[in-house]
């Protein structure tokens, strides 16, 4: 396991930080592990160490240890191969997984975030499709104005902002008061995360791609077409 830093050494200054509570011990040792990741330039397939390693080296209880790998696992940051030489692995990070991993690397509680995030997605189908139901023509100008700012965006974070307004605003539709409530107190905590990724092709591709998925949500709620939308939040929910 390449020795760049010992995770155990990170914990101190990653106990927590004012105003965002204090970090589990797993929290702590998943942050120091990606410390090391980034900081050591290593790839996807990298090895990483396995759960023993990492616990002799970390001082931690095994529960601590296998914590913080699902942690990293979940944020597309590690990989596990099981079997004679399996262990921990570096994940190959398509666009859809740094994007997921540039949220919860924000100065927010990445645990904050990541709750954010899969209550968002819990809740898309519910508000798209009460969106559906109940938009009248104005609100389907102003889904159609801001779908435009999207296709014009000229920067991932003017992409993003124009995304979370088009969201807000589709909420804003909703007639269920208290799902609006929860939905857009999510979309807050992800509006406050940065988004920002490098415009080489794969990330152009991947951003178009879910220009077009908001088109058909759009499309969806515009019609009244309530299996449309949920063909649509079923992508959108995939690859965010």
């Amino acid at each position: 396991m390449p020795q760049t830093s010992h995770p155990g050494q990170a914990l101190g200054s990653a106990g927590g930080r004012p105003g965002l509570g204090v970090r589990t011990r797993a929290e702590q040792l998943a942050a120091a592990l990606d410390e090391r990741i980034r900081s050591g330039g290593l790839a996807a397939g990298d090895p990483v160490g396995t759960l023993e390693s990492l616990r002799a080296e970390s001082g931690f209880a095994y529960a601590t240890v296998s914590e913080a790998v699902r942690l990293l696992r979940d944020r597309g940051v590690l990989e596990i191969r099981p079997g004679r030489g399996g262990g921990l692995f570096v994940a190959d990070r398509g666009p859809v997984v740094r994007l997921r991993h540039t949220l919860l690397s924000v100065e927010e509680e990445p645990r904050t975030v990541a709750d954010a995030i899969e209550l968002r997605d819990h809740l898309e189908l519910l508000i798209d499709a009460g969106a559906a139901r109940h938009r009248t023509e104005k609100d389907v100008t102003d889904l159609r104005r801001l779908l435009r700012r999207m296709g014009a965006a000229r920067d991932w974070d003017a992409f993003m902002h124009a995304n979370w307004a088009l969201h807000e605003r589709i909420a804003g539709i909703s007639p269920n008061a208290m799902a609006r409530a929860v939905y857009t107190s999510t979309l807050g905590h992800l509006h406050s995360a940065s988004s920002r990724l490098d415009d080489d092709p794969s990330e152009v591709a991947y951003r178009n791609d879910r220009y077009q998925v908001h088109v058909d949500l759009v499309d969806g709620i515009a019609s009244g077409d309530e299996s449309a939308v949920r063909a649509a939040v079923a992508r959108h929910n995939t690859t965010t």
